[in-house]
This record gives C-alpha cells, structure tokens and sequence, in this order.
C-alpha cells in the first residue's frame, strides 16, 4: 500500500494546495474525517472548519467553509468556496464578521421572538372569541 495520496484543494478563483500527502483531517458536514492513503472512496460535504494534513514530515492548515472532497484511494479533492492559510486569516476582519454574524442572528432572533409573541396573541383572540360565540 502506497504512504502518500495526492491532494488538491481548489476554489473557484484559484488552485490553492497541489501536493503529497501522508494524512489529511477534513471537516465533514457531520464531524472530521480522517484521511490515509487508500482510504475508501467517498464524497463528502464539507462543514466550516480546519483541513489540516501532513506531507513531507510537516504540518499544513487551513480554514475552510462550504464545499465538498472527493476521496479515492490514491487521491483527495477538496473543492471549497472559501480557504484560507491559517498564517493568512486577517484576526480584525475575521472578528469583524464575527460580530457581524452574531449582531445578525440577534436581529433575526429578536424578530422571530415578535412574530411569534404576536402569533401567539392572535391565537389567544381567535379562541377568546370562538368561547364567546361557543356560550354553552
């Protein structure tokens, strides 16, 4: 059995990794799958998260978000919306869209609290009347 695969990992603008690896850890959908040489095929969608691998003794890691690798035995594909070298993360903007995404999912859950506070009101007016039409 061979003791490398060969690893690609591609965006829609660029070629980011073409290299030998010995090992690769990927974030799937449901968890991190780990990868060695002649590993069973599968397809697989890929979570937010870290890919890292190793290749030539060292250590290689990236940021990742949506996509999907494609594992055959002697090969790994991971074709990805979004990576980034972890020596390469901009730490403000990435804190920035942190603080984005989070003010985001307030608003949205502040306007779903609403709608049902709402909801629930109307349901408690539709059954108030439908009592009084009801007079046993």
């Amino acid at each position: 059995m061979p003791d490398t695969f060969q690893l690609e990992i591609v965006t829609p603008e660029k070629m980011v990794v073409r290299d030998t690896a010995e090992e690769i850890q990927i974030p799937g959908k449901s968890g991190y799958i780990g990868v060695l040489p002649g590993h069973a095929p599968l397809i697989t969608e890929l979570g937010a998260g870290e890919i890292s691998y190793r290749g030539e003794g060292q250590s290689h890691r990236f940021s990742v978000a949506w996509g999907f690798a494609e594992v055959l035995p002697n090969r790994v594909t991971v074709l990805a919306e979004t990576v980034e070298r972890a020596d390469e993360i901009d730490v403000s903007r990435a804190q920035q869209s942190l603080q984005e995404a989070e003010q985001s999912l307030k608003s949205a859950q502040t306007r779903g609290y609403r709608r049902h506070r709402e909801s629930s009101s109307r349901a408690g007016q539709d059954r108030s009347r439908s009592e009084e039409k009801c007079s046993y």
